[in-house]
């Protein structure tokens, strides 16, 4: 698999690669041809972008249907046909590399040099990069969690949650529902679909209902529209506090991910002398 050929079926490779990943392939070995792929394709994105003349007004939308106009603009040799490409087949490669990022191992190993090739590209809000940075940004790693109204603190360790709607609701399961703080656990067709480890097959229909306010060490609000890699580190440890919620709210209760079942399991009840300390490292009373 290594090596696809600098053509235009390149994404067909990949594609077919995404395919048998979904179907049981090994992401790990599968995700370094599909990501490097991937990083490459917006490269010529972002390069075609650069050489785009300004007096042909906006780049076309990142649509097969206007390659033939870009590689012509461009100057119709070898090196435009590879930036048109790059800009008009980009979404090709979406499917196969979210196929390979539900994997947290090649999360681990490919997240942070892929988000760093986004990130130019999706300034420019042409090629709907969202979930892909989202897929890159999934956090499978312990946070500490601290409920500024007892003044009590946890650690959880969180895994394949895509948003922070599904890490509001799980943390209220894992909390409430399991009666280490007070307040209304969500209920039961709530929690399902952000942990149901079948892919969901469309709309649930249910509604989730919020329990706390998400909020940053520096008492900054952490949006449920955003991602859980949102939530800062100090000292080494992502630290998230929990506080009143300042109004009702409700979500729908759909993962982000319909193919990925996200996890928060409770690893411990901080000591209070603990708890304590990790309030000191905020700019909330605990």
């Amino acid at each position: 698999m290594a090596g696809y050929p600098r053509v235009w079926p390149r994404s067909l490779v990949a594609a077919a690669v995404g395919f048998c990943v979904e179907r049981g392939a090994d992401p790990v070995p599968c995700a370094e041809p599909v990501l490097t792929g991937l990083r490459e394709e917006i490269g010529a994105a972002l390069e075609c972008a650069a050489r785009w003349p300004r007096e042909k007004g906006e780049l076309p939308e990142p649509d097969r249907a206007h390659i033939d106009r870009v590689i012509a603009v461009l100057g119709g040799d070898l090196l435009a046909v590879r930036l048109g490409v790059g800009w008009c087949g980009l979404q090709e490669w979406f499917a196969p590399a979210l196929a390979v990022l539900r994997s947290a191992e090649v999360r681990r190993r490919h997240g942070a040099e892929l988000l760093s090739a986004i990130s130019e590209l999706e300034a420019m809000d042409r090629h709907g990069l969202r979930p892909l940075r989202y897929a890159a940004a999934i956090l499978d790693e312990p946070l500490t969690v601290l409920h500024r109204p007892t003044g009590t603190g946890y650690e959880v360790r969180i895994g394949g949650i895509g948003d922070n709607f599904q890490l509001h609701t799980l943390l209220a399961h894992v909390l409430i529902g399991g009666g280490h703080l007070p307040g209304t656990a969500p209920a039961a067709e709530a929690v399902r679909p952000a942990v149901d480890p079948a892919p969901a097959t469309g709309p649930s229909g249910v509604t989730a209902y919020g329990s706390f306010d998400l909020r940053a060490p520096d008492g900054g609000t952490i949006r449920n529209e955003g991602l859980p890699a949102d939530v800062p580190v100090v000292d080494g440890r992502r630290l998230l506090v929990l506080d009143h919620p300042s109004y009702r709210r409700s979500w729908n209760a759909d993962r982000y991910f319909p193919d990925l079942p996200g996890s928060a399991e409770l690893l411990r009840v901080l000591p209070a002398e603990e708890a304590r300390a990790w309030f000191a490292r905020t700019a909330l009373d605990g």
